[in-house]
């Protein structure tokens, strides 16, 4: 089954895509819209690739604080999850995202990146990070 993760923020939406057979999570796309309660785009964005990629599992990040309790940001982004759902038929499951941003961060400056250039690329990394970690913790990427 292929998966998809998804890293919601206030102004974009990275989106990560597994491989047909749910072994690897691949950075894909990240969606920007203007405001953040302008969701209507990114909404029928993420429906189009989920139709295109047969998609059988939504995998989105849980921005939790670091000590695991929510803040403001889980409330907007259970905002997100519940438009979302009224969307697509597609099942939404929750993962963990602390820390998923600086891994992504990290992996850009490895990679030589300059900082100017990295927002382009950061936001679509920490979804397949996202992804990564759900796999990892269900078994599904060490098949």
């Amino acid at each position: 089954m292929r998966m998809m993760g998804l890293d919601y923020g206030s102004g974009t939406v990275g989106v990560a895509m597994s491989d047909a057979l749910g072994l690897t999570a691949q950075p894909g796309e990240t969606i920007v819209r203007e405001k953040e309660n302008h969701l209507r785009r990114t909404l029928a964005q993420i429906a189009k690739l989920a139709e295109e990629y047969e998609i059988g599992l939504i995998v989105l990040g849980r921005p939790v604080r670091m000590d695991g309790t929510d803040g403001t940001r889980v409330a907007k982004t259970e905002e997100f999850r519940a438009a979302l759902e009224k969307r697509v038929s597609i099942p939404i499951v929750w993962q963990d995202e602390r820390l998923t941003t600086v891994e992504a961060d990290e992996i850009l400056a490895e990679m030589e990146v300059p900082k100017s250039e990295r927002k382009k690329y950061i936001d679509s990394i920490a979804a397949s990070i996202i992804l990564r970690d759900y796999m990892n913790a269900c078994g599904e990427g060490k098949k």
